[in-house]
């Protein structure tokens, strides 16, 4: 789930930079991209990866 989070936000920076929208500097599109790093990185280290119920 964290990887498909990652993805629409790295692709919502992408849209930010490539159409040079100006924003304020709380939403620019290198912090969407961090953001998007952020939500990849907890993806891979496993967090959000299923709902396991242990016995």
């Amino acid at each position: 789930m964290l990887g498909l989070v990652a993805a629409v936000l790295f692709f919502f920076a992408f849209l930010l930079n490539a159409a040079d929208i100006s924003t304020n500097d709380a939403f620019s599109s290198t912090n969407v991209m961090l953001l998007g790093l952020t939500a990849l990185a907890l993806h891979v280290a496993g967090v959000g990866a299923g709902w396991a119920r242990r016995r």
